[in-house]
Protein backbone atom coordinates (compact mmCIF):
# COMPACT_ATOMS: atom_id res chain seq x y z
CA UNK A 1 0.00 0.00 0.00
CA UNK A 2 2.01 2.85 -1.25
CA UNK A 3 1.30 6.06 1.41
CA UNK A 4 2.41 9.70 0.11
CA UNK A 5 2.97 12.41 3.26
CA UNK A 6 2.92 15.59 1.75
CA UNK A 7 4.24 18.94 3.39
CA UNK A 8 2.85 22.11 2.80
CA UNK A 9 2.44 25.91 4.08
CA UNK A 10 -1.18 26.64 5.03
CA UNK A 11 -3.29 28.68 3.03
CA UNK A 12 -4.28 26.24 0.19
CA UNK A 13 -8.20 25.93 -0.76
CA UNK A 14 -9.97 22.33 -0.33
CA UNK A 15 -9.70 22.42 -3.97
CA UNK A 16 -5.83 22.90 -4.14
CA UNK A 17 -5.45 20.27 -1.78
CA UNK A 18 -7.72 17.74 -3.43
CA UNK A 19 -6.01 18.42 -6.85
CA UNK A 20 -3.13 17.55 -4.45
CA UNK A 21 -4.42 13.94 -3.71
CA UNK A 22 -5.53 13.11 -6.88
CA UNK A 23 -2.50 13.95 -8.91
CA UNK A 24 -0.20 12.59 -6.20
CA UNK A 25 -2.88 8.90 -6.13
CA UNK A 26 -2.49 9.07 -9.65
CA UNK A 27 1.22 9.43 -10.03
CA UNK A 28 1.57 6.81 -7.60
CA UNK A 29 -0.52 4.56 -9.49
CA UNK A 30 1.26 5.15 -12.66
CA UNK A 31 4.80 4.56 -11.63
CA UNK A 32 4.08 1.43 -8.90
CA UNK A 33 0.77 -0.02 -10.99
CA UNK A 34 -0.30 -0.32 -7.66
CA UNK A 35 -4.58 -0.18 -7.34
CA UNK A 36 -5.64 3.47 -6.83
CA UNK A 37 -8.26 1.84 -3.95
CA UNK A 38 -5.04 0.91 -1.81
CA UNK A 39 -3.16 4.36 -2.06
CA UNK A 40 -2.81 6.58 0.77
CA UNK A 41 -1.89 10.87 0.86
CA UNK A 42 -1.75 12.67 3.65
CA UNK A 43 -1.33 16.57 3.69
CA UNK A 44 0.31 18.21 6.22
CA UNK A 45 -0.29 21.56 6.54
CA UNK A 46 2.54 23.62 8.17
CA UNK A 47 1.50 27.22 9.68
CA UNK A 48 3.86 29.44 8.34
CA UNK A 49 5.59 30.36 11.21
CA UNK A 50 6.46 26.86 11.36
CA UNK A 51 8.17 27.19 8.21
CA UNK A 52 12.03 28.31 8.61
CA UNK A 53 13.16 29.59 4.66
CA UNK A 54 17.34 30.62 4.58
CA UNK A 55 16.84 31.33 8.49
CA UNK A 56 13.65 33.54 8.31
CA UNK A 57 9.93 31.93 9.07
CA UNK A 58 7.48 31.80 5.77
CA UNK A 59 5.78 33.90 7.59
CA UNK A 60 7.83 36.96 8.02
CA UNK A 61 8.92 36.75 4.26
CA UNK A 62 5.29 36.49 3.30
CA UNK A 63 4.68 33.73 1.84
Amino acid sequence: MPFAQIYILEGRTPEQKKAVIEKVTQALHEATDAKKETIRVWIHEMPKENWGIAGVSAKDLGR
